[in-house]
Protein backbone atom coordinates (compact mmCIF):
# COMPACT_ATOMS: atom_id res chain seq x y z
CA UNK A 1 0.00 0.00 0.00
CA UNK A 2 1.24 3.50 -0.82
CA UNK A 3 2.53 5.60 2.05
CA UNK A 4 -0.01 8.34 1.31
CA UNK A 5 -2.93 5.97 1.88
CA UNK A 6 -4.55 4.19 4.82
CA UNK A 7 -6.60 1.01 4.68
CA UNK A 8 -10.10 0.99 6.17
CA UNK A 9 -11.56 -2.01 7.99
CA UNK A 10 -13.75 -2.69 4.94
CA UNK A 11 -10.60 -3.16 2.84
CA UNK A 12 -10.91 0.07 0.90
CA UNK A 13 -8.01 2.53 0.91
CA UNK A 14 -8.39 6.22 1.77
CA UNK A 15 -5.92 8.97 0.74
CA UNK A 16 -4.37 10.61 3.80
CA UNK A 17 -4.75 14.11 2.34
CA UNK A 18 -8.29 15.22 1.61
CA UNK A 19 -9.84 18.42 0.30
CA UNK A 20 -12.69 19.97 2.26
CA UNK A 21 -15.37 21.70 0.20
CA UNK A 22 -17.41 23.58 2.80
CA UNK A 23 -18.13 27.01 1.36
CA UNK A 24 -20.10 29.44 3.56
CA UNK A 25 -21.28 31.42 0.54
CA UNK A 26 -22.23 28.22 -1.30
CA UNK A 27 -20.42 29.59 -4.33
CA UNK A 28 -20.88 26.81 -6.86
CA UNK A 29 -18.55 28.17 -9.54
CA UNK A 30 -15.70 28.75 -7.09
CA UNK A 31 -16.10 25.23 -5.73
CA UNK A 32 -16.12 23.67 -9.20
CA UNK A 33 -13.01 25.61 -10.19
CA UNK A 34 -11.20 24.71 -6.95
CA UNK A 35 -11.96 21.00 -7.34
CA UNK A 36 -10.60 21.04 -10.90
CA UNK A 37 -7.42 22.69 -9.60
CA UNK A 38 -7.15 20.13 -6.82
CA UNK A 39 -7.44 17.22 -9.24
CA UNK A 40 -4.69 18.67 -11.43
CA UNK A 41 -2.47 19.10 -8.35
CA UNK A 42 -3.07 15.48 -7.39
CA UNK A 43 -5.82 15.46 -4.76
CA UNK A 44 -7.95 12.32 -4.86
CA UNK A 45 -9.92 12.58 -1.61
CA UNK A 46 -12.87 14.99 -1.43
CA UNK A 47 -15.12 15.72 1.54
CA UNK A 48 -18.59 17.25 1.47
CA UNK A 49 -21.91 17.10 3.33
CA UNK A 50 -25.52 17.97 2.65
CA UNK A 51 -25.36 20.92 5.04
CA UNK A 52 -22.21 22.30 3.34
CA UNK A 53 -24.15 23.13 0.19
CA UNK A 54 -21.28 21.84 -1.96
CA UNK A 55 -22.50 18.39 -2.98
CA UNK A 56 -23.79 19.54 -6.36
CA UNK A 57 -20.68 21.57 -7.23
CA UNK A 58 -18.33 18.78 -6.17
CA UNK A 59 -20.32 16.24 -8.15
CA UNK A 60 -20.32 18.50 -11.21
CA UNK A 61 -16.56 19.00 -11.06
CA UNK A 62 -15.86 15.30 -10.56
CA UNK A 63 -18.22 14.37 -13.38
CA UNK A 64 -16.49 16.77 -15.73
CA UNK A 65 -13.04 15.51 -14.76
CA UNK A 66 -14.07 11.88 -15.20
CA UNK A 67 -15.74 12.59 -18.55
CA UNK A 68 -12.66 14.28 -19.98
CA UNK A 69 -10.37 11.53 -18.72
CA UNK A 70 -8.49 13.61 -16.15
CA UNK A 71 -9.23 11.00 -13.52
CA UNK A 72 -11.10 7.73 -13.14
CA UNK A 73 -13.94 7.26 -10.68
CA UNK A 74 -12.20 4.37 -8.92
CA UNK A 75 -9.22 6.63 -8.16
CA UNK A 76 -11.39 9.18 -6.32
CA UNK A 77 -12.49 8.87 -2.67
CA UNK A 78 -15.70 10.83 -1.97
CA UNK A 79 -17.22 11.36 1.47
CA UNK A 80 -20.55 12.95 2.32
CA UNK A 81 -22.62 13.01 5.48
CA UNK A 82 -26.10 12.33 6.78
CA UNK A 83 -27.61 15.54 8.13
CA UNK A 84 -29.23 15.41 11.55
CA UNK A 85 -32.79 15.95 10.30
CA UNK A 86 -32.50 12.90 8.01
CA UNK A 87 -31.71 10.33 10.71
CA UNK A 88 -35.14 8.76 10.23
CA UNK A 89 -34.31 7.69 6.65
CA UNK A 90 -30.62 7.43 5.69
CA UNK A 91 -31.46 5.50 2.51
CA UNK A 92 -33.57 8.32 1.06
CA UNK A 93 -31.03 10.92 2.18
CA UNK A 94 -28.14 9.11 0.53
CA UNK A 95 -30.18 8.44 -2.60
CA UNK A 96 -30.82 12.17 -2.87
CA UNK A 97 -27.14 12.96 -2.28
CA UNK A 98 -26.14 10.60 -5.10
CA UNK A 99 -28.71 12.21 -7.40
CA UNK A 100 -27.45 15.68 -6.48
CA UNK A 101 -23.84 14.67 -7.10
CA UNK A 102 -24.47 12.57 -10.19
CA UNK A 103 -22.67 9.59 -8.66
CA UNK A 104 -23.59 5.91 -8.44
CA UNK A 105 -22.03 5.47 -5.00
CA UNK A 106 -20.05 7.21 -2.27
CA UNK A 107 -16.81 5.84 -0.92
CA UNK A 108 -17.79 6.85 2.61
CA UNK A 109 -21.08 7.99 4.15
CA UNK A 110 -20.95 9.37 7.69
CA UNK A 111 -23.49 10.26 10.37
CA UNK A 112 -22.60 13.96 10.65
CA UNK A 113 -23.45 14.51 14.33
CA UNK A 114 -24.61 12.34 17.25
CA UNK A 115 -27.75 14.44 17.55
CA UNK A 116 -31.15 14.27 15.90
CA UNK A 117 -33.18 17.17 14.54
CA UNK A 118 -36.81 17.19 13.52
CA UNK A 119 -37.55 16.27 9.92
CA UNK A 120 -37.18 19.13 7.46
CA UNK A 121 -34.75 21.22 9.52
CA UNK A 122 -32.15 22.38 7.01
CA UNK A 123 -30.44 25.28 8.74
CA UNK A 124 -27.04 24.87 10.40
CA UNK A 125 -28.27 26.88 13.40
CA UNK A 126 -31.25 24.91 14.72
CA UNK A 127 -33.78 26.43 17.09
CA UNK A 128 -34.44 24.89 20.48
CA UNK A 129 -37.72 23.30 19.43
CA UNK A 130 -36.07 21.68 16.39
CA UNK A 131 -34.04 19.20 18.45
CA UNK A 132 -35.28 15.68 19.15
CA UNK A 133 -34.57 14.42 22.65
CA UNK A 134 -34.62 10.80 21.52
CA UNK A 135 -31.43 10.33 19.51
CA UNK A 136 -32.59 7.05 17.97
CA UNK A 137 -29.06 6.28 16.82
CA UNK A 138 -29.69 2.51 16.72
CA UNK A 139 -32.41 2.89 14.09
CA UNK A 140 -30.28 5.42 12.22
CA UNK A 141 -27.32 3.05 12.13
CA UNK A 142 -29.54 0.24 10.85
CA UNK A 143 -30.41 2.56 7.97
CA UNK A 144 -26.73 3.26 7.38
CA UNK A 145 -26.01 -0.48 7.29
CA UNK A 146 -28.80 -0.90 4.76
CA UNK A 147 -27.18 1.79 2.57
CA UNK A 148 -24.03 -0.30 2.58
CA UNK A 149 -25.93 -3.50 1.74
CA UNK A 150 -27.65 -1.75 -1.19
CA UNK A 151 -24.33 -0.63 -2.66
CA UNK A 152 -25.09 3.06 -2.24
CA UNK A 153 -21.75 3.48 -0.46
CA UNK A 154 -18.57 1.49 -0.01
CA UNK A 155 -18.15 2.22 3.71
CA UNK A 156 -20.10 3.81 6.56
CA UNK A 157 -18.91 5.79 9.53
CA UNK A 158 -19.55 8.63 11.92
CA UNK A 159 -18.42 12.17 12.60
CA UNK A 160 -18.02 14.08 15.86
CA UNK A 161 -18.50 10.92 17.95
CA UNK A 162 -16.80 10.84 21.35
CA UNK A 163 -15.27 7.70 22.83
CA UNK A 164 -18.47 7.11 24.78
CA UNK A 165 -20.57 7.45 21.64
CA UNK A 166 -18.30 5.01 19.81
CA UNK A 167 -18.71 2.44 22.58
CA UNK A 168 -22.49 2.96 22.59
CA UNK A 169 -22.60 2.39 18.83
CA UNK A 170 -20.44 -0.72 18.95
CA UNK A 171 -22.82 -2.28 21.48
CA UNK A 172 -25.50 -2.78 18.83
CA UNK A 173 -23.86 -2.29 15.42
CA UNK A 174 -23.85 -5.25 13.04
CA UNK A 175 -21.32 -3.36 10.91
CA UNK A 176 -18.80 -1.29 12.83
CA UNK A 177 -17.97 2.21 11.55
CA UNK A 178 -14.96 2.43 9.27
CA UNK A 179 -14.31 6.12 9.97
CA UNK A 180 -14.78 8.69 12.73
CA UNK A 181 -14.21 12.21 11.42
CA UNK A 182 -13.45 14.71 14.19
CA UNK A 183 -11.63 17.95 14.83
CA UNK A 184 -7.95 17.12 15.19
CA UNK A 185 -4.79 19.22 15.08
CA UNK A 186 -1.56 19.64 17.09
CA UNK A 187 -3.36 21.65 19.77
CA UNK A 188 -6.34 19.27 20.02
CA UNK A 189 -4.78 15.88 19.57
CA UNK A 190 -7.67 13.53 20.45
CA UNK A 191 -5.31 11.06 22.16
CA UNK A 192 -7.97 9.09 24.05
CA UNK A 193 -10.35 9.00 21.09
CA UNK A 194 -7.60 7.91 18.71
CA UNK A 195 -6.71 5.09 21.09
CA UNK A 196 -10.33 3.91 21.26
CA UNK A 197 -10.67 4.08 17.48
CA UNK A 198 -7.42 2.21 16.91
CA UNK A 199 -8.47 -0.56 19.30
CA UNK A 200 -11.68 -0.97 17.30
CA UNK A 201 -10.11 -0.60 13.83
CA UNK A 202 -11.85 2.71 13.16
CA UNK A 203 -9.91 5.14 10.99
CA UNK A 204 -9.72 8.70 12.34
CA UNK A 205 -10.12 11.50 9.82
CA UNK A 206 -9.27 14.97 11.10
CA UNK A 207 -11.05 18.13 10.05
CA UNK A 208 -9.74 21.63 10.79
CA UNK A 209 -6.19 20.19 10.88
CA UNK A 210 -4.74 23.72 10.77
CA UNK A 211 -7.10 25.09 13.44
CA UNK A 212 -9.47 26.58 10.83
CA UNK A 213 -7.71 29.95 10.39
CA UNK A 214 -9.85 32.42 8.50
CA UNK A 215 -13.13 30.99 9.77
CA UNK A 216 -15.26 32.65 12.44
CA UNK A 217 -14.93 29.62 14.72
CA UNK A 218 -11.25 29.03 14.05
CA UNK A 219 -7.90 30.45 15.08
CA UNK A 220 -4.35 30.94 13.81
CA UNK A 221 -3.01 29.48 17.07
CA UNK A 222 -1.84 26.25 15.39
CA UNK A 223 0.10 27.73 12.49
CA UNK A 224 1.37 30.63 14.63
CA UNK A 225 2.55 28.48 17.52
CA UNK A 226 6.30 28.99 18.12
CA UNK A 227 6.96 25.25 18.50
CA UNK A 228 5.21 24.46 15.21
CA UNK A 229 7.14 27.29 13.57
CA UNK A 230 10.47 26.06 14.93
CA UNK A 231 9.85 22.53 13.66
CA UNK A 232 8.88 23.95 10.27
CA UNK A 233 12.08 25.98 10.12
CA UNK A 234 14.18 22.92 10.90
CA UNK A 235 12.57 20.96 8.07
CA UNK A 236 12.52 23.85 5.59
CA UNK A 237 8.74 23.56 5.62
CA UNK A 238 5.75 25.72 6.50
CA UNK A 239 3.82 25.50 9.78
CA UNK A 240 0.79 24.27 7.82
CA UNK A 241 2.82 21.42 6.36
CA UNK A 242 4.06 20.45 9.82
CA UNK A 243 0.54 20.44 11.24
CA UNK A 244 -0.79 18.32 8.39
CA UNK A 245 2.12 15.89 8.53
CA UNK A 246 1.62 15.51 12.29
CA UNK A 247 -1.94 14.32 11.71
CA UNK A 248 -0.86 11.85 9.05
CA UNK A 249 1.95 10.59 11.31
CA UNK A 250 -0.76 9.53 13.75
CA UNK A 251 -2.37 7.41 11.06
CA UNK A 252 -5.18 9.87 10.40
CA UNK A 253 -6.31 11.33 7.14
CA UNK A 254 -6.56 15.12 7.23
CA UNK A 255 -9.26 17.20 5.54
CA UNK A 256 -7.92 20.64 4.73
CA UNK A 257 -10.00 23.30 3.01
CA UNK A 258 -8.44 25.82 0.67
CA UNK A 259 -9.62 27.02 -2.72
CA UNK A 260 -6.29 28.78 -3.36
CA UNK A 261 -4.10 26.89 -5.82
CA UNK A 262 -0.81 27.88 -4.18
CA UNK A 263 -2.08 26.83 -0.75
CA UNK A 264 -3.34 23.53 -2.15
CA UNK A 265 0.12 22.81 -3.55
CA UNK A 266 1.72 23.81 -0.25
CA UNK A 267 -0.61 21.50 1.66
CA UNK A 268 0.06 18.58 -0.67
CA UNK A 269 3.80 18.90 -0.09
CA UNK A 270 3.14 17.94 3.53
CA UNK A 271 3.24 14.36 2.23
CA UNK A 272 6.96 14.81 1.56
CA UNK A 273 7.89 15.86 5.12
CA UNK A 274 9.27 13.40 7.65
CA UNK A 275 8.81 14.37 11.30
CA UNK A 276 11.20 12.69 13.72
CA UNK A 277 10.52 11.41 17.24
CA UNK A 278 11.71 14.66 18.81
CA UNK A 279 9.29 16.68 16.68
CA UNK A 280 6.40 14.44 17.68
CA UNK A 281 7.37 14.60 21.36
CA UNK A 282 7.48 18.41 21.29
CA UNK A 283 4.01 18.53 19.75
CA UNK A 284 2.63 16.00 22.22
CA UNK A 285 3.76 18.27 25.06
CA UNK A 286 1.87 21.33 23.81
CA UNK A 287 -1.00 22.67 25.88
CA UNK A 288 -4.28 21.66 24.30
CA UNK A 289 -7.31 23.71 23.33
CA UNK A 290 -10.27 23.04 21.12
CA UNK A 291 -12.24 24.98 18.56
CA UNK A 292 -15.92 25.68 19.03
CA UNK A 293 -16.87 22.23 17.72
CA UNK A 294 -20.53 22.31 16.86
CA UNK A 295 -20.97 25.85 18.16
CA UNK A 296 -23.90 26.17 15.77
CA UNK A 297 -25.59 23.42 17.80
CA UNK A 298 -25.15 25.18 21.13
CA UNK A 299 -25.68 28.71 19.88
CA UNK A 300 -26.45 30.88 22.91
CA UNK A 301 -29.40 29.14 24.58
CA UNK A 302 -31.13 27.73 21.51
CA UNK A 303 -30.15 24.10 22.15
CA UNK A 304 -30.90 21.54 24.85
CA UNK A 305 -27.11 21.04 24.98
CA UNK A 306 -25.86 23.82 27.23
CA UNK A 307 -22.17 23.43 26.53
CA UNK A 308 -19.79 22.10 23.91
CA UNK A 309 -18.62 19.47 26.38
CA UNK A 310 -22.17 18.26 26.98
CA UNK A 311 -22.73 17.92 23.25
CA UNK A 312 -19.42 16.11 22.85
CA UNK A 313 -20.01 13.62 25.66
CA UNK A 314 -23.81 13.83 25.47
CA UNK A 315 -24.65 12.36 28.83
CA UNK A 316 -28.23 13.59 28.72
Amino acid sequence: MRSDMARLRCGKTIPLLGMGTYCPKKDQESTISAVHQAIKIGYRHFDTAKIYGSEEALGTALGQAISCGSVQREDIFVTSKLWSSDHHDPISALTQTLKTMGLEYLDSYLVHWPIKLKQGVSEPVPKEDEFEKDLGIEETWQGMERCLEMGLCRSIGVSNFSSKKIYDLLDFASVSPSVNQVEMHPLWRQSKLREVCEENKIHVSGYSPLGAPGNCWGSTAVIEHPVIKSIALRHNATPAQVALRWGMSKGASVIVKSFNGARMRENKRALEIKLDDQDLLLIDQLEEWKLMRGDFLVNQTTSPYKSIEQLWDNEI
